[in-house]
């Protein structure tokens, strides 16, 4: 019984920013659950070759080139899902952006605009667009990828613009959880410690800022994409039923300190 939980056989997931890091982890786990799997990720050569090394594994996945601050085209994309497979059950909102080391009253319009633009405008298109089928068919599941830094102020890095876009993703997930819970779609989030990264691979040759990172955490390491991407298969699934509106502090222990 308990395992079927983790099951997603014959549903249809979506995974924004899924070509790379977090968001491939997100597709692999998903996937590998018996989920058919849409990659969306602007770079369309990169969603292309993790969609065909998923495939030569024998994952049912497909792409969608999508650039989640384009509301018209997170419709369009939306709108193709269903028409193509009848539904859409899972909604993976991992798209985002950084742009940290920059204080606050040197922050440009454009960087501070850019970043919400992505993290938050972003999430609140897809939410909207897939939750509106979702709501239709009184059945669906979106998880939002937030952050640790929606509870805390890193440091010592200065970004306020980055860690006030992904407090506005957990509140918008807490509003949006409240909305729909009765109506059969759920929403809840992963907020996760520094992970192992692309993005964060600089780190590594900032022995201060990496000292710092490391020295706050308690487990004292960062993560790994398929830490966060298990959390994911969790609340995608049955097996989260119950849940609704929830953060999922996913930290190594960071905000304990």
């Amino acid at each position: 019984m308990y395992m079927e939980m983790f099951r997603l056989d014959g549903r249809v997931a979506l995974v924004t920013g899924g070509a790379q890091a977090i968001g491939l982890a997100c597709v692999d786990a998903l996937s590998e659950a018996g989920a058919r799997v849409v990659i969306a990720d602007y770079n369309a050569g990169q969603a292309e070759q993790s969609r065909d090394a998923l495939k030569a594994k024998g994952r049912d996945v497909e792409m969608a080139v999508l650039d989640v601050t384009d509301s018209a085209r997170v419709e369009a994309v939306a709108d193709d899902i269903v028409k193509r497979h009848g539904k859409i059950d899972i909604l993976v909102n991992n798209a985002g952006i950084a742009r940290s080391e920059t204080p606050a009253e040197t922050v440009t319009d454009e960087h501070w605009l850019n970043v919400v633009d992505v993290n938050l405008n972003g999430t609140f298109w897809c939410c909207r667009a897939f939750g509106r089928r979702m709501l239709a068919a009184k059945s669906g599941s979106i998880v939002n990828i937030g952050s640790m830094s929606g509870f805390i102020v890193n440091k010592p890095q200065e970004q306020a613009f980055y860690n006030a876009s992904k407090a506005a993703v957990h509140h918008l997930t807490k509003s949006l959880a409240a909305e729909w819970g009765a109506r059969g779609v759920r929403v809840n989030a992963v907020a996760p410690t520094y992970i192992n990264t692309p993005l964060n691979a600089f780190v590594f040759d900032k022995k201060e800022m990496y000292d710092a990172w490391i020295g706050g955490t308690p487990m004292g390491r960062m993560g790994e994409v398929s830490e966060i991407a298990s959390v994911v298969l969790f609340l995608a699934g049955d097996a989260a039923s119950l849940m609704t509106g929830s953060i999922v502090l996913v930290d190594g222990g960071y905000t304990c300190w």
